[in-house]
C-alpha cells in the first residue's frame, strides 16, 4: 500500500488530510464529494477518531484509490485496453507452423505460468502482528449513512474455498460489524461464496473465510472482476501483473491470502445461523433493506507492523466504482465476444450503475438481428443481470459519445422497436415487484431512422399550460433532445394516482408528446438530466412501467405504492448528513459551492 501512495502522491493524485475526522459519516463524506469532482485525489485520512467509541486510531484511512481514470492505470501499470488485447491475443493464438512461431509460443506459454498464485511456506508481512484475541473496533471502520445499520468494511477481499479445497474465490463483499468479533458476510445469491456456503451447509460444517484489507490494490480490483465460476480471480491478478500473487496460509484456518495485505482478519461462518444485515446505503444510490445473512465468528487477526485501512463510499453516482467499472468494462469486451460474437462495444454509463443502462454496438447481419442479439446478451454472465440495454449498429457514433449517440438512438425509437421481457435482477434491484427477478427493457435502434416525430412540437410552457389543464398534478416540465424523433417529455408530478391513469389521461397530447417520464416532484429537478437518467433506471420495471398506446411511450419512474399493487418495502435514496456536510465546509474541507452539491443530490 506505501508504494501506491507514493505513486500517487508523484502523480499529484493524492489529498492528505491531517485534521481530526470522525469515522462516522465526517470521513465517508468528505470522500463521497472528492470523488465527484473533475480533479477528484485518493484521500490519506491521517488522523481518524471515533466518538462513538471515544478513541483516536494511529491507523491511517485511504479512500478513493480508483479516484480517476489516471489513478487506475497507474494501479495497473497499464492502461486496461492493453490488457484487453492481452486476452484477445491469447484467445485467437494458433498451432506454430515453423521453429520460430513455436519460440514465441514458449515465451507466451513462460509469461502465463506467471498468472498462477504461488503458496509461499513462511508467514507474510501481513502477519507480522497477531491478535489472538481479536476486535473489530480496533480498525477504522467506516459508517457511510445516517441510515446504516453499523460500521461496515467495504474494501474487504473475501477469500473462500470449496468444501473439498479444489476451488478458491475471491469476492468483495460489503461485512456489517456486528460486535468486536463477529462480521456480516453479504454474499449474494449469485455469487462463488455463496455457492461455497451451500456446500459447506449442506454437509453441516462450518465454512472457513479470511478477509483481506490493504495491499495492492489490484487484488480488490480482481474481487469484482466477473470471472467465470469456478476460476479464481488472482490468476487474473497474475496475468496483468506478470507476475504471480504471493499467498500464505492464515493462521486459524485453511485459506490462503496475498501475504502483503496490510490487514487479514480470519474466522469460521457456521452455515446454521444468519443475522439481520442493513440497512446499507449501496451502490444503487438507495439503502439495501434488512435481510438475513451469515455470520463469520472472528478468530485471529494480523496486520502489517504499520498497516494502512483502506476503504470505499458507494452510493449515487459517480464515485470510485466508476473507474473500477471502466476498467473491467474494457477488459472483458473481448471474453464478452466469445459469446455474443456479434458485439463490437459495449459502454456502462456512470448514472446507469452499471446493471440498470447499458450501450451495446453490433453488427447487424439480417432483419431482427438486434432483438435475436438481445436474449444472447441477456445470457452472458452478469450481464444476465442488466436491466436496460440500448442496441445500435455499427454507422452509430462512438458509445462514450452521449450527446451523439442519444441522438442517434432517438432517431430510431418507435413502439415496435422496444423489446420487454422477464428475467434475474441484481440482489440490490428495488424497483421490480419480486426479488431477484422481474422486467427488462431492450431497444433496437440499429438501421434507419424511423419517420414519425412529434407531430406539433410545442415550446415546454405551451405544452405545461396545455398539459395542467387534464392533469393538475405535474408540478414541472421539461422537454430535452427535441432535435430529434423522440424528444424526451420529463414531467415531475405529486403523486395523487396510478401511473396508468396518468398514462390515459396523455394520450389526449399524443400530437405533441411520442415519449414521456415521470418522476415524484418531492425529490428530482427535471432540469438535472445526469440525476434523472440515475432514477429513472433504477425506479422501473419495464413489464409494469412502461405504457404503449399507438407510438406514444409513457414511463412511470416514481416510487410505487400500493396504488401500483407493490407490496415490497420502497427503500429511500442515500442523502448526506447536512450537519455533516456543513461541518466540513466550515473546517475548509469542503467547498461550498451550492450548485454542485444540488447537482449530484449530495
Amino acid at each position: 500500500m506505501e508504494r501506491v501512495i507514493a505513486l500517487l502522491r508523484q502523480n499529484d493524485l493524492l489529498r492528505v488530510i491531517d485534521d481530526e475526522l470522525d469515522i462516522d459519516l465526517e470521513i465517508p463524506h468528505l470522500a463521497y464529494i472528492e470523488v465527484k469532482k473533475e480533479d477528484s485525489k485518493a484521500l490519506l485520512f491521517t488522523k481518524p477518531v471515533s466518538k462513538r467509541l471515544g478513541k483516536a486510531f494511529d491507523m491511517p484511512v485511504l479512500m478513493n484509490v480508483f479516484g480517476s481514470k489516471r489513478a487506475t492505470e497507474l494501479i495497473f501499470g497499464k492502461h486496461p485496453d492493453a490488457v484487453a488485447k492481452q486476452i484477445e491475443s491469447l484467445m485467437h493464438m494458433k498451432p506454430p507452423s515453423s521453429f520460430m512461431d513455436k519460440l514465441g509460443m514458449l515465451g507466451t506459454l513462460f509469461n502465463l505460468k506467471n498468472a498462477l498464485p504461488k503458496r509461499l511456506s513462511k508467514k507474510g508481512t501481513c502477519q507480522t502482528k497477531i491478535y489472538q484475541e481479536p476486535d473489530l473496533y480496533d480498525l477504522p471502520i467506516l459508517t457511510t449513512w445516517p441510515q446504516d445499520g453499523g460500521p461496515f468494511i467495504t474494501m474487504g477481499q473475501v477469500y473462500t474455498q470449496s468444501l473439498d479445497g479444489t476451488k478458491q474465490n475471491l469476492g468483495m463483499y460489503r461485512l456489517q460489524v456486528y460486535s468486536k468479533n463477529r462480521l456480516g458476510m453479504h454474499w449474494q445469491i449469485h455469487k462463488d461464496s455463496a455457492h461455497f456456503f451451500h456446500e459447506y451447509k449442506k454437509a453441516g460444517q462450518k465454512m472457513p473465510v479470511s478477509v483481506a484489507i490493504g495491499g495492492d490494490p489490484l487484488y480488490i480490483w480482481c474481487g469484482q472482476a466477473p470471472m467465470p465460476i469456478g476460476m479464481f480471480e488472482l490468476l487474473l491478478y497474475g496475468f496483468i501483473k506478470d507476475q504471480n500473487a504471493r499467498l500464505v496460509k492464515s493462521l486459524t484456518n485453511p485459506i490462503y491470502i496475498p501475504e502483503d495485505t496490510d490487514i487479514v482478519i480470519e474466522g469460521w461462518v457456521d452455515p446454521a445461523q444468519m443475522e439481520i444485515e442493513g440497512p446499507f446505503g449501496d451502490h444503487t444510490g438507495y439503502y439495501t433493506l434488512k435481510e438475513p445473512y451469515p455470520v463469520m465468528d472472528v478468530t485471529c487477526m494480523t496486520c502489517k507492523e504499520k498497516p494502512i485501512y483502506q476503504a470505499t463510499v458507494v452510493g449515487k453516482p459517480p464515485l470510485e466504482d466508476k473507474y473500477m467499472g471502466w476498467a473491467t468494462e474494457r477488459i472483458f469486451l473481448p471474453l464478452l465476444k466469445t459469446t455474443a460474437p456479434d458485439l463490437i462495444d459495449y459502454n456502462m454509463p456512470e448514472n446507469g450503475v452499471f446493471h440498470n443502462l447499458i450501450l451495446a454496438k453490433m453488427n447487424v447481419l439480417y432483419p431482427g438481428h438486434a432483438k435475436q442479439f438481445m436474449h444472447a446478451f441477456w445470457g452472458v454472465g452478469q450481464m444476465s443481470f442488466v436491466k436496460h440495454a440500448l442496441f445500435v449498429d455499427e454507422k452509430a457514433p462512438d458509445l462514450n459519445d452521449y450527446e451523439q449517440i442519444s441522438d442517434y438512438i432517438l432517431n430510431r425509437v418507435c413502439a415496435k422497436r422496444l423489446l420487454i421481457s422477464e428475467g434475474v435482477c441484481d440482489a440490490l434491484d428495488h424497483a421490480s415487484p419480486n426479488a431477484l427477478f422481474g422486467g427488462k427493457l431492450g431497444v433496437d435502434a440499429t438501421g434507419e431512422a424511423v419517420e414519425a416525430g412529434v407531430k406539433t412540437l410545442l415550446s415546454d410552457q405551451e405544452l405545461w399550460l396545455k398539459v395542467t389543464t387534464l392533469v393538475p398534478e405535474v408540478k414541472a416540465l421539461k422537454q430535452y433532445k427535441i432535435h430529434t424523433k423522440t424528444p424526451i417529455c420529463v414531467l415531475a408530478i405529486e403523486k395523487k394516482r396510478n401511473a396508468r391513469d396518468v398514462f390515459e389521461a396523455f394520450k389526449a397530447f399524443g400530437e405533441h408528446i411520442k415519449l414521456f417520464v415521470i418522476v415524484d416532484d418531492a425529490s428530482n429537478c427535471v432540469d438535472n438530466a445526469y440525476m434523472l437518467i440515475w432514477r429513472t433506471v433504477n425506479n422501473i420495471d419495464a413489464l409494469r412501467d412502461i405504457f404503449i398506446d399507438g407510438e406514444l411511450i409513457g414511463i412511470d419512474a416514481t416510487t410505487k405504492t400500493e396504488l401500483e399493487g407493490y407490496t415490497r418495502e420502497w427503500p429511500e435514496d442515500t442523502v448526506c448528513d447536512p450537519m455533516i456536510i456543513q461541518r466540513l465546509i466550515e473546517r475548509g474541507l469542503v467547498k461550498n459551492d451550492p450548485i454542485f452539491l444540488k447537482h449530484f443530490q449530495i
